[in-house]
């Protein structure tokens, strides 16, 4: 898949083939680049260090696939902390996620977006572990309604977030669009529009006049493509099968929810670069569908819990991208991938903000950890946190905990089992 070349920078948030979010939140076909500035800005910086950091690998030959090797049984071995990544969903929006490196290093993708500000603080009114992480903060359809209050904390006059609530209906009018993320921005629902205001502040800075004009753009750009028709339509199989699923967790270590979303993207399942990548349009429809399937299982729509301010604590509302090279070459470039990995994390990670959690780079040469970690030194620590590269796909559980699929380590079925994909045309 797109991503299946070099893992191109990111964001966000929710899948990646390319993408990222998500990511984002993406995905060496994810749009992931981000834009964001210093901290977490997910607007500039992160999609330019990812550009720059996985610009190397970002375009994997899928035409020259491996031959398959035996995988050899590796021990879960802890994850290596990386400072700094490069992210996708942001991907150009960029979502500042954890990255840590284990065997290789860790290396950003397009995909997805989401800023995830680890800080010390949460805002009032959020319930918190004894480590500071939001508490039982629901992050997937299946995580169930959390318990809590439904009302938005009380921000002082001058707080961005008051400022936008104040002037978000303009941007509506101007756009003719009022939904983001299966969200209606409107004054009746004051938690749930605030929820995605939140998000756009948080992906720049609490930069307003930015958040703004993001948010402008990303609802004129819902309302021409349609992401949520996306969803739900029927692709091509001989083109995209195999290529992205979408699972439920639990169990994740260190996170705050009972469940989690994971959007894996699988490059080597690519057949004929030119049949996947070749019409650009049709590629991007089947990886923004796969995306915004991702971030419909967040149940954004029934959330209970705030976001915290920018930089007061991490964002509850995220999802995990895996991005999986076995079997893939990173040798050279494909042209088409590389179109396709470049739009995706465009588009990703400028209209998916704050939507990726986390991105892991699984079954990656171990020659490409090093180069990343030869890089990780110019990299914002920011964005290393949001990723982690693996030598072994099995090392995925020591991350992701067991309830994820058994070629990754856990103890549910195969992915292609377990895993919900797009619909096909019959």
């Amino acid at each position: 898949m797109a991503e299946n070349t070099k893992p191109a920078p990111p964001a966000e948030g929710a899948g990646a083939p390319l993408g990222d979010s998500t990511e984002k939140q993406d995905e060496s076909i994810a749009p992931q680049s981000t834009e964001s500035a210093e901290k977490g800005l997910e607007a500039n910086t992160e999609k330019k260090e990812i550009d720059d950091v996985v610009s190397g690998t970002a375009g994997l030959a899928l035409d020259e696939k491996k031959a398959e090797e035996p995988m050899p049984p590796v021990a879960p071995q802890p994850a290596i902390g990386v400072e700094s990544v490069p992210t996708e969903a942001s991907q150009k929006a960029s979502d500042a996620v954890p990255v840590t490196a284990t065997g290789p290093s860790t290396v950003p993708t397009a995909g997805d977006s989401g800023t995830a500000a680890g800080a010390a603080g949460v805002a009032p009114g959020v319930a918190t572990t004894a480590t500071g992480a939001v508490a039982d903060a629901p992050t997937g359809a299946a995580t169930g309604a959390a318990t809590g209050t439904s009302s938005w904390p009380e921000t002082a006059a001058d707080h961005p977030l008051t400022k936008f609530y104040e002037t978000f209906e303009e941007l509506v009018q101007q756009s003719g669009h009022d939904e983001v993320y299966g969200v209606k921005l409107t004054k009746s629902d004051e938690f749930h529009t605030k929820l995605i205001l939140q998000k756009f502040l948080r992906a720049n800075a609490n930069d307003l006049d930015k958040a703004k004009q993001q948010l402008l753009e990303a609802l004129k750009w819902r309302k021409e493509f349609d992401p949520t028709k996306a969803a739900g339509e029927s692709f091509d199989k001989t083109k995209f099968d195999g290529l992205g699923y979408i699972i439920e967790v639990d169990g994740v270590p260190e996170s705050a929810n009972k469940k989690d979303i994971v959007t894996f993207n699988i490059y080597g399942a690519v057949k004929d670069n030119k049949a996947t990548f070749g019409d650009l349009d049709a590629f991007l429809r089947w990886r923004v569908g796969l995306m915004e399937k991702s971030i419909q299982k967040l149940n954004l729509s029934s959330a209970t819990k705030p976001i915290p301010n920018y930089n007061e604590g991490p964002d509850p509302y995220q999802g995990f991208q895996v991005h999986d090279y076995l079997q893939v070459s990173f040798l050279r470039q494909d042209p088409l991938v590389k179109a396709a990995t470049k739009k995706t994390i465009e588009v990703l990670g400028r209209y998916y903000p704050e939507t990726l959690s986390r991105k892991f780079f699984v079954n990656v040469p171990v020659v490409m950890g090093w180069l990343f970690n030869a890089t990780k030194l110019f990299i914002a620590k920011e964005t290393v946190k949001k990723f982690t590269v693996l030598s072994y796909g099995n090392q995925l559980a020591t991350e992701l905990g067991q309830s994820i699929p058994i070629e990754y380590g856990g103890t549910q079925g195969a992915l292609s089992e377990v895993g919900e994909g797009m619909q096909f045309a019959a």
